[in-house]
């Protein structure tokens, strides 16, 4: 059971991804990715060069929002949000980064400020052999600094596995962890945590959860196909929290919460800002914690 979720979980990397290439055809992207287009697989890189066109563009983010109202926004908002944090971690001085369920993610390939900092990009085995096989079409090779690390969060040692690779707790890491959580158990979401040690002071986490209420079928937040579709149906969605929970919970593991960001935030610093009309979703939230 646990392996056919695995693999279902691995199968959505893609969609989060397709929307950030897209966005880039919008007049005022809320993200600015050349790397996003070209890392995807053939039949994706077709869909988007679609969306150059705003009946398209506008058709795609109509499906999304259908399935999850606020959907395109929260999926471009949480990794502005997180680059941003990102960011302004490496202007304090960071040793390293661990992005945690990194799918096609392109932080390590389009964000300046991190060139010359070690990356590893820990996924299921599945995800890791696609993301090597795009990143040899696009650069030839997995470009120097990256290190591509498989791991089933669920089975696998991860504290083993990162100290092995050189990315172990002694380094002031930033952690990204984004849309990871609810496709696991909470018993693997502890042991993530807990398998990450306790990382240098100045390390920092970004990681983003989806409520629990809403798993739990309590409050829909126009999210009634999302829930059918990854709650009932296939079982994918599995671990969420009330957000007056994240910070004890972060806090059982060494980990100050900071800041924790939604829809309001996102409006406030991103799509105001940017003239953009979109509404995020309220069922999945960020946080960024400290050690």
């Amino acid at each position: 059971m646990e392996h056919a979720v695995s693999n279902a979980a691995a199968n959505t990397a893609l969609g989060p991804m397709v929307i950030v290439a897209a966005e880039q055809h919008e007049p005022s992207p809320l993200i600015h990715d050349s790397v996003a287009q070209r890392l995807l697989p053939a039949g994706a890189r077709m869909a988007v060069a679609l969306t150059r066109f705003s009946p398209a563009r506008r058709a795609l983010v109509s499906v999304t929002d259908k399935k999850l109202r606020g959907g395109w926004a929260s999926f471009l908002c949480r990794k502005r949000y997180i680059d941003d944090q990102l960011i302004d971690a490496v202007t304090k001085g960071i040793d390293a980064v661990v992005i945690l369920g990194a799918g096609y993610d392109t932080r390590a390939y389009r964000l300046p400020q991190l060139a010359g900092i070690p990356i590893c990009e820990v996924d299921l085995p599945a995800n890791i052999a696609r993301k090597e096989a795009a990143l040899r079409r696009c650069f030839g090779r997995v470009p120097s600094g990256v290190t591509l690390l498989s791991v089933d969060f669920e089975t696998d040692n991860l504290a083993e596995r990162l100290d092995r690779e050189g990315f172990g707790p002694a380094a002031r890491t930033f952690y990204v962890w984004e849309a990871v959580t609810q496709y696991l158990t909470e018993r693997a979401v502890r042991k993530t945590l807990a398998d990450l040690g306790d990382p240098a002071p100045g390390s920092g986490l970004a990681v983003t959860y989806v409520r629990k209420d809403f798993l739990d079928g309590q409050a829909m937040y126009g999210a009634e196909a999302a829930y059918q579709d990854f709650v009932v149906e296939q079982g994918l969605w599995r671990f969420g929290l009330h957000p007056e929970q994240v910070a004890d919970f972060l806090a059982e593991y060494g980990w100050r919460e900071r800041e924790q960001v939604g829809p309001g935030e996102y409006a406030d610093r991103y799509l105001r800002p940017a003239g953009r009309t979109l509404t995020a979703s309220e069922i999945e939230r960020a946080v960024y914690a400290e050690r």
